[in-house]
């Protein structure tokens, strides 16, 4: 029996009759398909604010699905659309035009060398896949390495590198998947002296024993430069480079998945740019479309010749379309002309001195971490032990958006409630304020009966 339309709604809600009729239907016809409905019915968006059908404003702190970096509906984003879907939305997949060669030109001109060849795609798994895919064949192996904590997609290969979630129930994934720690500072496995991280042993160890269960078949090894699903994990700096020197010392391939991390979120306009490491192939998607279904891979000049002599083939409905294309476009332009990247470096600043304020406020924040406007809260009843509460979690979670602001928490096994913080770049220092008033509410009203000494 499934469960009625009341049952889909929360207990203190009352919905209208409209309200009542709309949650019959999502009962009776939308099939759940892994993350548990908002219960509002959405109407609308608009910069930082999605709109409900009984009137009320939620203060946005995901950017939708982490990808609304210019904010809901922005003037220049709606005008791109209404202008390109009344010229020219949807090609044959072997046909070109301007919007698509332009925004490969000019991603190639925001990247170092020898980054500059370009496929336009529509969904982040998507272009994980193709850049497995390249990868496989370019060097003619099949292994793929990634993070414990990962999250990469789920289609085959994405979630073959998948380890966050996804993977029970299934039967086997494809032959030839390694799990990588996760380099988490703040539940080390390897320590220092001091209880630190010791990220280098760690990663000599991992690589270890990747090499005892590899065939001799290492392709790529396919990372996020912040671990975001995984729990906000930010690579320790010297770690991407290490990596990189492990996969080249093995001939594979160094795939950086910047899904949410590029175009300015993390403070410059890709992540890896802090640790001075060109990755071999590089993959975005949410930012780049800035809310619309956008990704690209890009590699090098070389990488793209040996592919396209080995017969490369990836073809799929909406490669190098250019009603998107020409949303990419817009978007490098905003992101350039307002100076984003300055932009989410001060506002992720004020908004990382707002969570370590809460932090020392309240005992249920164990850490603070991430970078720019990416940032990450880890939740526990006792900061000595670093226990969880998936109740408290979700008690917080759902007392934010009582209140008036979205958060998105992350519940991993082995770990504690982490809040995904990924607000628009587009945000006012009052939005900042106001979604850090009502967290600091939320955790003081809920936390307390949970907390341990």
């Amino acid at each position: 029996m499934t469960e009625t339309a009341a049952e889909s709604v929360p207990e203190d809600a009352s919905p209208s009759a409209a309200d009542a009729t709309f949650w019959a239907d999502v009962d009776r016809h939308v099939m759940r398909y892994g993350t548990p409905f908002t219960p509002h019915v959405i109407t609308g968006a608009s910069g930082s604010y999605v709109h409900t059908a009984d009137g009320r404003r939620i203060l946005d702190f995901t950017s939708g699905q982490m990808s609304a970096i210019l904010g809901h509906s922005h003037p220049r984003i709606v005008a791109t659309v209404r202008h390109q879907a009344a010229t020219l939305d949807h090609l044959f997949s072997g046909m070109l035009s301007p919007p698509v060669v332009d925004l490969c030109r000019r991603i190639a001109a925001s990247l170092p060398a020898p980054l500059e060849k370009t496929m336009l795609l529509t969904t982040g798994a998507e272009a994980n896949e193709a850049a497995i895919r390249l990868a496989k064949l370019v060097t003619g192996k099949h292994e793929v390495v990634s993070f414990t904590r990962s999250w990469h997609g789920m289609t085959q290969a994405a979630a073959g590198a998948t380890y966050s979630a996804g993977r029970k129930g299934y039967g086997p994934a494809a032959p030839g998947n390694f799990a990588l720690p996760a380099p988490d500072a703040y539940r080390p496995d390897f320590t220092t002296p001091d209880g630190g991280l010791d990220w280098r042993r760690q990663l000599d160890h991992a690589f270890g024993l990747i090499d005892a269960q590899s065939t001799g078949s290492l392709a790529a090894c396919i990372v996020e430069p912040v671990l975001s699903s995984g729990g906000v994990i930010e690579l320790p700096p010297g770690y991407l480079a290490a990596l990189k020197e492990k996969c080249a010392q093995r001939g594979m391939l160094l795939i950086l998945d910047e899904a949410q991390t590029g175009l300015c979120r993390t403070g410059t306009w890709y992540a890896f740019e802090r640790d001075g490491v060109v990755p071999d192939l590089l993959t975005l998607s949410k930012t780049l479309g800035a809310g619309l279904p956008l990704a690209a891979v890009v590699t090098s000049a070389a990488i793209e010749e040996e592919a396209h002599d080995r017969g490369f083939l990836f073809l799929t409905t909406h490669v190098s379309d250019p009603l998107v294309a020409a949303v990419g476009n817009t978007v490098l332009d905003v992101l350039a002309e307002d100076g984003m990247d300055r932009r989410a470096t001060d506002l992720g600043a004020r908004l990382r001195a707002g969570l370590l304020d809460l932090r020392e406020r309240h005992q249920a924040v164990g850490d603070v971490r991430g970078r720019g406007l990416l940032q990450g809260i880890e939740l526990v009843v006792n900061r000595v032990g670093k226990q969880g509460s998936d109740e408290m979690g979700a008690l917080v979670t759902r007392r934010c958006l009582e209140l008036g602001l979205h958060m998105n928490i992350v519940q991993l096994p082995g770990a504690a409630g982490i809040f995904r913080i990924a607000p628009p770049l587009t945000s006012t220092v009052q939005e900042i304020d106001r979604g850090l008033e009502i967290l600091d509410q939320a955790i003081g009203e809920v936390t307390p009966p949970f907390l341990q000494d």
